[in-house]
C-alpha cells in the first residue's frame, strides 16, 4: 500500500519552517561566496572591499536570524517528533536522526562563529581564524540535511534552489584554488578534482535516496509518523454505484438515509489520487457507499501537498453525505487527522449540524478500493 501521508496541523508552520530553511540555506550560500570573495581580495569601484565585508558580516547575521525562526517553527509544528534539544544536539532525534544531525551541526558551528566573532579581540585572532575555517564546513552540511531531512525534496523548485547554491559555492572554490598559492600545485589539483567530483557524488546520493521510494522510511522518519495515513494512491478511475434510498425516519439510527442525525454504518468504495496542478497540489479522492446502519453515499476530497514518502500534508478537506432527498444531503470540512481516522464537521440541508468520524480499515493502492467505518452524531 502507498500512503497518502496527511495531517492537518500545522500548514502554516510547515511552509514557514521549510521557507525559513530555503532562505537560510539560500543567505549561507551568499555569506560564504563572500567569505571567499574577500580572501581573493577582489573590489570593484562599486564594491570596494569594505562594502564586501560589512555585507558577509550583516548576511552571516541574518543566516542565524533565519535559522532560528527555522528550529522554532520545526520544533512548534506537532507533525514530526522534534524537540527542542534536537536543534542544537546532533544525532539524538527519533526523526531522521542521522539528516537532522547534519543541520543540528550546521546551526553549532554557526553560533560558534557568531560567538568567537563577537569576542574575537579577546580570543585572539588565530583562535578566531581555527573557528571561522570550520565553520566553512556547515554548508555542506546544510545542503545534506536540507535535502535528506525535508519532506519536499522532490518538488522541482527545492532542487532547482540547493542546485543554484551548490553551483555558486563550487565556482568561488574554484576560482579561490586556481588563484591559490603556486608553490602548491598538487594541493590546488587535489582541490580541484575534489570540487569536479562533489556534484557527481550529491546527483548519485539524491538519485538513491531522497529522490528515490521509500526514502521516509530509509532516512529513519518514526513508525508513528510513517502510520499516518489517511488514504491509499491508486491510479484506477473512480466509481461508486447510488443505492435506492428510503426516506429516513426522524433521528433514526438505523437503516436511515445518510445524512441522518445519528448513524454508525459501513462504507466501501474506490480511492484515486490525481496528478499535481500548477501549484504542486494532488487531490486524493474518495467514493464510497454506505450499508449497515444507513444507505446513501460518502465523497471526500483530501487536497495537500505531494510528501517524499508518497503522501499528502493535508491542506484542504471536504467531505459530503448524500441521501435519496434535499433535506438528505449534508456537507462540510475536515477538521481532524489521526492516522487513518478522519473527523469531519458538517451541515445537512436544513441547518442540522453533524459531527462525522470515518475510520478506514482497508485502503487497498493495488484494487483502489477503500473500506472503513462512519459514524455520524449531532453536534451541539
Amino acid at each position: 500500500m502507498s500512503p497518502v501521508v496527511a495531517t492537518s496541523s500545522g500548514t502554516a508552520l510547515w511552509y514557514l519552517a521549510r521557507g525559513s530553511g530555503v532562505v537560510s540555506l539560500v543567505f549561507l550560500t551568499v555569506s560564504v561566496v563572500l567569505g571567499i570573495t574577500t580572501t581573493l581580495r577582489w573590489s570593484s569601484p562599486r564594491w570596494p572591499r569594505f562594502v564586501i565585508e560589512f555585507t558577509h558580516r550583516n548576511v552571516s547575521l541574518l543566516v542565524v536570524v533565519f535559522l532560528l525562526i527555522h528550529i522554532v517553527t520545526v520544533v512548534s509544528d506537532s507533525f514530526a517528533p522534534i524537540g527542542w534539544k534536537d536543534g542544537v544536539v546532533p544525532f539524538v532525534s527519533a526523526y531522521r536522526p542521522l539528516w537532522l544531525g547534519f543541520g543540528a551541526l550546521a546551526f553549532d558551528l554557526i553560533i560558534a562563529l557568531a560567538v568567537t566573532s563577537l569576542i574575537r579581540h579577546r580570543i585572539g585572532f588565530t583562535a578566531w581564524r581555527i573557528v571561522h575555517w570550520l565553520a566553512y564546513a556547515c554548508w555542506p552540511l546544510a545542503v545534506v540535511h536540507g535535502l535528506g531531512t525535508g519532506s519536499d525534496t522532490k518538488p522541482g523548485i527545492i532542487l532547482v534552489v540547493t542546485a543554484a547554491c551548490v553551483l555558486a559555492v563550487l565556482v568561488a572554490v574554484s576560482l579561490r584554488l586556481a588563484t591559490g598559492r603556486a608553490d602548491r600545485p598538487r594541493a590546488r589539483r587535489l582541490g580541484l578534482a575534489g570540487v569536479a567530483l562533489a556534484p557527481v557524488c550529491l546527483v548519485a546520493w539524491l538519485a538513491s535516496g531522497p529522490l528515490a521510494s521509500g526514502w521516509a522510511s530509509k532516512a529513519g522518519t518514526p513508525a508513528s509518523v510513517l502510520a499516518t495515513s489517511a488514504a491509499a494512491t491508486s491510479a484506477q478511475p473512480i466509481s461508486a454505484a447510488t443505492p435506492t434510498m428510503s426516506p429516513p425516519p426522524p433521528s433514526s439510527t438505523s437503516q436511515g438515509s445518510a445524512p441522518a442525525t445519528g448513524f454508525d454504518a459501513q462504507v466501501a468504495g474506490t480511492v484515486h489520487q490525481g496528478t499535481p496542478d500548477t501549484q504542486g497540489q494532488v487531490v486524493v479522492s474518495l467514493i464510497g457507499t454506505l450499508s449497515g446502519g444507513a444507505s446513501g453515499t460518502l465523497d471526500i476530497e483530501l487536497r495537500g501537498r505531494p510528501l517524499s514518502s508518497g503522501g499528502i500534508a493535508l491542506n484542504d478537506g471536504t467531505v459530503t453525505l448524500t441521501g435519496n432527498t434535499a433535506s438528505d444531503h449534508a456537507s462540510g470540512h475536515v477538521v481532524g487527522l489521526n492516522g487513518s481516522q478522519i473527523l469531519a464537521n458538517l451541515s445537512r440541508s436544513d441547518g442540522i449540524p453533524l459531527q462525522v468520524t470515518i475510520v478506514f480499515q482497508q485502503l487497498d493502492a493495488t484494487t483502489g478500493k477503500m473500506a472503513g467505518t462512519v459514524t455520524a452524531t449531532q453536534a451541539h
